[in-house]
């Protein structure tokens, strides 16, 4: 039986931020999972949550934890992407200013995402939210 976590996370949180998906990775630690799995799951579910506390207005970073696969689904309820395919190009941000000089908003979290996770599907509309569903497998 596969083993599920669920974080909500607040929006403009940058104290927390990242905790939902360092507990992730904690968990994953204990179950023995190999480094190489754990690094691709800690960037994309930190990615996944920074995207979150950034873009949106709330939202829930969900680990689906089993034996072949981990599964890691990310849901807001945020403005939404206009045009995900720009949104996918690595260095595009629409995070405002005073995101970028705390550091944040690079343009590299979705491309990451897709990057380090074996499959990767988005689903986002302008005024209804962003769903991110990604999967590495264990193996």
């Amino acid at each position: 039986m596969p083993l599920t976590m669920e974080f909500d996370i607040k929006a403009g949180d940058f104290v927390l931020a990242g905790e939902a998906s360092s507990k992730i990775k904690d968990t994953l630690k204990k179950l023995g999972v190999k480094p190489e799995i754990l690094k691709k799951v800690a960037i994309v579910s930190y990615e996944a949550e920074m995207n979150i506390v950034i873009h949106s207005v709330g939202g829930v970073l969900k680990a689906i934890i089993s034996k072949d696969k981990i599964e890691i689904i990310a849901e807001d309820r945020g403005p939404g992407i206009e045009n995900i395919e720009l949104a996918m190009m690595e260095g595009y941000s629409t995070a405002p200013e005073e995101i970028r000089n705390l550091g944040f908003g690079a343009g590299m979290g979705l491309p990451n995402m897709k990057k380090y996770s074996d499959y990767f599907e988005i689903e986002s509309q302008k005024g209804s939210g962003t769903r991110v569903y990604m999967v590495v497998l264990n193996k």
